[in-house]
């Protein structure tokens, strides 16, 4: 018996008082408390499995890697990012196949904002929109504007990206809609 094992049915002694109902022997809660230390395990019933097992635990890290991207790709399982939950990748299950019965495209409703480029004789015009639309400086406008093509604004609904569009095309801007 190993050292942890002997302190802890000693502890249990002392903390638990066993009445008539509760009697359960220190030999008996050994063995169940180095049940999952034990390398034995319930051997499965069917000898194909047993056969599956014992080549897989023969493999090295770079087959089991080779392996797992095999059977990722062969059964059509995702990627869980890690810290994922195995429960989180149940649900998608249905919604994949929803996908695959009616392919229904749906409508992009966010859209991000790029300035491409700028009228010379309008840059004035285009820096002050750009200062008040993003609430940045003069300075900072100044700089965005001179380093078009840039991202303007990103994950914009459709509608307010029309208006931003119409805003600064009519500066003398050209802002495109991805």
């Amino acid at each position: 018996m190993s050292m942890s094992t002997q302190f802890a049915a000693r502890c249990c002694r002392q903390i638990v008082r066993p009445t008539a109902s509760l009697r359960v022997s220190s030999a008996s809660y050994l063995s169940s408390s180095r049940r999952w230390q034990s390398t034995e395990s319930a051997a499965p019933a069917n000898p194909k499995i047993t056969q599956i097992v014992d080549q897989i635990s023969q493999l090295n890290l770079l087959e089991t890697a080779d392996l797992v991207a095999s059977l990722k790709s062969r059964l059509n399982i995702p990627d869980l990012p890690v810290g994922g939950f195995a429960m989180a990748a149940a649900p998608a299950a249905p919604a994949a196949a929803e996908e695959e019965e009616a392919p229904v495209q749906q409508e992009k409703t966010l859209f991000n904002l790029k300035l491409e480029s700028i009228d010379a004789a309008s840059k004035a015009k285009v820096i002050k929109e750009i200062k008040n639309m993003l609430g940045l400086s003069l300075v900072d406008s100044k700089k965005f504007v001179e380093s078009a093509p840039k991202t303007l604004k990103e994950s914009v609904p459709k509608e307010e990206a029309e208006k931003i569009i119409e805003t600064l095309k009519a500066v003398g801007a050209k802002v495109t809609m991805d």
